[in-house]
């Protein structure tokens, strides 16, 4: 399964985006889910993959990078050095690889890449596969005490499926993908569950029927203890506080400082992996779910974009960009966000379910104006959002443009959300600097 993009290297800059470049010329495919290719070459590096501290591997739809979020605060707050490697990027390539709780140097990455480049030796490899391979040795090189991997598409030819763990995570998991996963949840879920490993444990979240029913076929037939959300751990929000419970006992934690109830499942997953791990983690250590960052997850902006729009109005930004994540949206809005006009400013990209993205969100917003940045990778154009919003949207033309609406037409306070796409996110966090 391919697909070719001459322009995926526009995510990319400085010196490890010319090599990138480079190295995206001997095989020009956006997404080709393959192990052999990686494979052939972490055995030419000496199998990196082999040499790291003991992994924590998550895959899913929605929740993989603030699961891995809620593992690195937890780690940390217990005193391990925790390596992190998430994708995709925001704004820089350095944000993929956390080593040792600090982003990789642009020179270290580049020295890693170069390695890598020689190596390969003009052979066919696509540039997600040379990212994984440069976590892989990057996380050899430093000394760590655990290292949390997220998938980046699917899971059982995901370029990261080469490595041993010794937990796996399955986030929630829904529609999303579908040229590449299949057309229905069973599919996906079988996809998904293909970073299952055999005697080693998965935690899973409260799935639907169908996705379970696969995930659960997968884990008994590698007899992989399974631990599922409601099952074999439960997470119950108050107004203050998360109440934890699982076969070993009960925790009472503070809130998550992500936002959202679907923070709580996330932050129930990276409390029971690590429960359920070998490594040394202190009751009081799960408190570090309070202090997890990641960013374009309802994320409140306070940079350069509000000077843009009355001094009383507030800028969030949220990444989620499938039908669930706008599910997930409009229960949050519905739930904390009814004090004051709810504006949208929305760019898709190309390709995403927009319509069912929209359709929750569009009855509890004021206005909706679609958008698209200039250097929005892979963006969805104006006219299509509009149409699928069955246009109660209108043409925002970009981010800037449509706050300037906003801030002519706004006669109280206002909230303002920019979502719809992590390459959106990107762009406005670039501009918000």
């Amino acid at each position: 399964m391919s697909s070719s993009s001459s322009s995926i290297l526009t995510e990319f800059s400085g010196r490890s985006g010319q090599i990138l470049e480079r190295l995206n010329t001997l095989y020009p495919a956006l997404i080709d889910l393959s192990l052999d290719r990686l494979k052939r070459l972490l055995n030419d590096l000496g199998n990196p993959q082999q040499k790291m501290p003991p992994i924590i591997h998550v895959a899913g739809t929605n929740g993989k990078g603030s699961t891995c979020a809620f593992l690195r605060a937890i780690g940390e707050e217990a005193g391990l050095k925790v390596h992190v490697s998430t994708s995709p990027h925001l704004v820089d390539v350095t944000e993929r690889f956390r080593i040792a709780g600090e982003l990789v140097s642009e020179n270290e990455l580049s020295e890693v890449l170069m390695e890598i480049e020689r190596v390969n030796n003009q052979q066919p490899i696509t540039v997600f596969e040379v990212l994984t391979a440069a976590a892989f040795v990057l996380f050899s090189k430093n000394r760590a005490d655990l290292a949390i991997i997220e998938v980046g598409l699917g899971g059982r030819f995901d370029a990261t499926n080469v490595i041993t763990p010794m937990i796996s995570i399955i986030t929630s998991i829904s529609m999303d993908h579908e040229a590449f996963l299949g057309d229905n949840l069973a599919k996906i879920a079988h996809e998904k569950a293909g970073i299952i490993k055999e005697n080693i444990p998965v935690i899973v979240d409260q799935q639907k029927p169908e996705a379970l029913r696969v995930i659960k076929e997968v884990a008994q037939s590698l007899n992989a203890p399974c631990l599922i959300k409601n099952q074999d751990w439960s997470i119950i929000p108050t107004e203050t506080k998360l109440f934890y419970k699982d076969a070993k006992g009960e925790l009472e934690l503070p809130l998550p400082s992500l936002l959202g109830e679907h923070q709580f499942r996330n932050a129930g997953l990276a409390i029971t992996a690590l429960r359920t791990s070998q490594l040394p983690i202190p009751d009081h250590a799960y408190q570090g779910i309070a202090k997890a960052v990641w960013p374009a997850r309802l994320q409140r902006l306070y940079g350069q974009l509000i000077n843009l729009v009355p001094s009383d109005c507030e800028i969030w930004l949220d990444g989620g960009h499938n039908p669930d994540a706008g599910q997930v949206l409009a229960q949050m809005i519905q739930k904390k966000w009814q004090d004051k006009p709810l504006h949208l400013i929305v760019g898709m990209k190309d390709n995403k379910n927009v319509r069912e993205y929209l359709a929750p969100l569009i009855p509890l917003s004021a206005s909706i104006q679609a958008v698209m940045e200039p250097d929005q990778h892979l963006a969805m154009p104006i006219t299509e959002i509009i149409k699928a919003s069955d246009n109660y949207a209108i043409s925002g033309g970009t981010v800037e443009e449509a706050l300037s609406v906003i801030k002519k037409q706004a006669t109280s306070p206002v909230r303002i959300l920019i979502c719809g796409s992590l390459y959106l996110a990107g762009s406005v966090l670039k501009q918000d600097q």
